[in-house]
């Protein structure tokens, strides 16, 4: 804890989207915040949003390990140490590209974002919020209703969420012996800058292409924030929250 007395944050990807609603809610609420992200300029846009002193901002790409560990040492330095990390960096890779067609360097970049830089995130937390005094910590991984149900052509995405649930399952095993909390929310279209094709059209399981209903982002925010307040002696293992009408809940 800080003298102020304010829970610490990392939030991944913060710099846009989720990551910033989540950010901000939490800032708002009196966190103090690290915000990661490969957008220095975006990453600032997020803390001009927060109270003043409240919000760190640092450069990462979360695929590299050396990124990684700068991260947290820079969180450890500034606030004292890691209270919750929202790992929340993540792309969809590049959209409609049918299986046989996906070239193996796409695949690549969306593997080592959304899981080994995941995987990346939760190990440098777990390492300090195993060592810090009190002992513990929560993490919240950012999965998707990929992760339960695919889209068309989403091969790299979807298989990346998939085994993002493996590794909240792991982490929340291992984590109990140390007050490490782990859990896990998917999200299906929330209001951002990556979600607004689907406001027009988007390809069904049926080979339609049809508009989609979306919520707002900031319902997202407000969900983490009540994951990541909770003691550590509860958790929401998993959370879904989606927009309400949206086509997933059914045949199509």
């Amino acid at each position: 804890m800080t003298d102020s007395g304010s829970k610490i944050a990392v939030v991944t990807g913060a710099g846009s989207g989720i990551g910033r609603a989540v950010a901000v809610e939490l800032l708002r609420a009196g966190w103090s915040v690290a915000l990661a992200g490969r957008r220095p300029a975006t990453l600032e846009e997020t803390a001009a949003l927060a109270p003043e002193g409240a919000a760190l901002v640092v450069r990462a790409d979360v695929a590299q390990p050396d990124d990684v560990a700068a991260l947290f040492a820079a969180a450890v330095d500034r606030f004292g140490r890691v209270d919750l990390l929202f790992n929340n960096a993540g792309t969809f890779g590049p959209g409609g590209v049918p299986v046989e067609e996906l070239p193996y360097d796409a695949w690549r970049h969306v593997v080592d974002t959304n899981l080994n830089g995941a995987f990346l995130c939760a190990q440098a937390a777990y390492r300090q919020m195993k060592e810090q005094d009190p002992q513990g910590g929560r993490i919240i991984n950012n999965g998707s209703i990929s992760a339960h149900t695919p889209r068309p052509h989403s091969v790299a995405y979807t298989a990346t969420k998939h085994a993002l649930t493996g590794l909240t399952k792991s982490l929340s095993l291992d984590g109990r012996p140390y007050g490490i909390a782990v859990g896990q929310i998917d999200i299906g279209n929330a209001a951002t800058d990556m979600t607004a094709r689907m406001q027009t059209g988007a390809l069904q399981a049926n080979g339609e292409i049809a508009p989609e209903p979306v919520m707002d982002v900031a319902d997202v925010a407000r969900t983490v924030r009540h994951m990541a307040e909770l003691p550590l002696a509860a958790n929401v293992q998993f959370a879904t929250v989606l927009a309400t009408a949206m086509p997933y809940v059914g045949r199509g």
